[in-house]
């Protein structure tokens, strides 16, 4: 028993993280490659939904109206969700008739994406936040692939150019990891994740957004839903600032994990692979068994003494895990960051797993995180 549970425990979290984009990889050469014709012009959205931004509202419309697409007629909603600070004023002290300032009360993310969209007029709608900088030609790459009928969706790459000192090196690196698993499940036509700072997605399929769930993977999975494809644009890249404490980092994990399962339940019926087939099989594997991955490593690790008589394997296995652990928890204690930098890795990844874990465990609970405060990313 301690044997099928030690290698259940190690084999699915593999799977999960490494098994999964692996295969991927092996059978994306078999997947015909799309290339869209040239974009007719289009009438576009870009929504910024915005709490207390007035450090970052005005850079951000200037990075917006910069934005070169001769293909895109543009709107934006700025859609101030209680902000208490000069938010509104700042947004509304833009003399372009292209922006448009709601200043709404406190509501909540969703809801106020949802109010937003009501005062779209655009064909596509665009959905960024205000504090992330999107580098030139960023628009007109992510509405690039909806020259073809058959795309629904996009979402974009987001980096962090500089890493800080401390786990946000960990963020940077898993940035990276996230974008070459969006290649190649963009290659298989079954993109599955996105962030809501640079996504989009054509206005007749956009479902209004429930409570509770996560916005971006809710928006991104209503073209799936409408029978078309999700295309990830490596090209359409955001930079973002990584955060550097553990319990920021710790925090955010948790709510992403709870709402990401929320979101999931919301959208079960994806789950189906008879009748989403590769899609399907891509958000059990990416979204599903991923999050529920990492409360399997305790039961690794009991069943991993339970086995140390039986080979000198499970003793090497024991002593990498421990190696481990003690490698992340001496990252977290170098709060002068004198260690090298795999210690600090480490620390992301126990901070990230630890996340995950309380995150399922609320989820269980019924647990939910109804407000949105953007100050607690950063």
């Amino acid at each position: 028993m301690a044997e099928s549970i030690f290698w259940l425990c190690l084999l699915l979290p593999f799977y999960a993280w490494l098994g999964y984009p692996l295969l991927l990889t092996l059978v994306g050469p078999l997947f015909a490659r799309h290339r869209p014709g040239p974009l007719p012009r289009q009438q576009v959205s870009v929504v910024v939904a915005a709490h207390n931004e007035e450090r970052h509202i005005e850079d951000k419309l200037r990075n917006l109206l910069a934005q070169n697409c001769p293909a895109a007629d543009l709107q934006i909603i700025v859609a101030s969700d209680g902000s208490s600070d000069r938010t509104v004023a700042l947004a509304r002290s833009f003399d372009d008739p292209r922006i448009h300032v709601l200043d709404l009360p406190r509501q909540g993310k969703n809801s106020v994406l949802n109010a937003a969209v009501e005062h779209c007029s655009g064909d596509i709608l665009v959905f960024t936040d205000a504090d992330v900088h999107w580098l030139d030609g960023t628009l007109s790459a992510l509405l690039a692939p909806f020259a073809d009928p058959a795309v629904g969706a996009s979402v974009g790459n987001m980096v962090i150019p500089v890493a800080g000192k401390g786990l946000s090196l960990g963020e940077s690196l898993y940035r990276h990891y996230e974008a070459w698993l969006r290649r190649v499940e963009n290659r298989t036509g079954c993109t599955v994740s996105a962030d809501g700072a640079l996504q989009a997605v054509r206005r007749e399929y956009y479902q209004p957004i429930p409570p509770r769930v996560n916005d971006d993977f809710y928006i991104n999975t209503c073209a799936p839903v409408a029978g078309k494809r999700v295309v990830y644009v490596d090209q359409a890249k955001v930079l973002d600032i990584g955060v550097d404490e553990a319990h920021r980092q710790f925090s955010r994990r948790q709510r992403v994990t709870v709402g990401g399962l929320i979101s999931l339940a919301a959208r079960r019926e994806l789950l189906n692979p008879l009748r989403h087939g590769l899609y399907a099989i891509a958000l059990i594997s990416h979204k599903l068994i991923r999050r529920l991955a990492p409360v399997l490593l305790l039961p690794l690790l009991l069943a991993n003494f339970f086995l140390l008589d039986e080979h000198v394997f499970y003793r090497l296995t024991l002593v990498a895990q421990l190696l481990c652990y003690a490698i992340a928890v001496a990252g977290l204690l170098d709060v002068r960051h004198r260690l090298p930098k795999p210690f600090r890795l480490a620390a992301f990844v126990l901070v990230t797993l630890a996340g995950m874990s309380v995150g399922l465990w609320q989820f269980l609970r019924g647990h939910s995180y109804n407000q949105w405060n953007p100050d607690q990313t950063r």
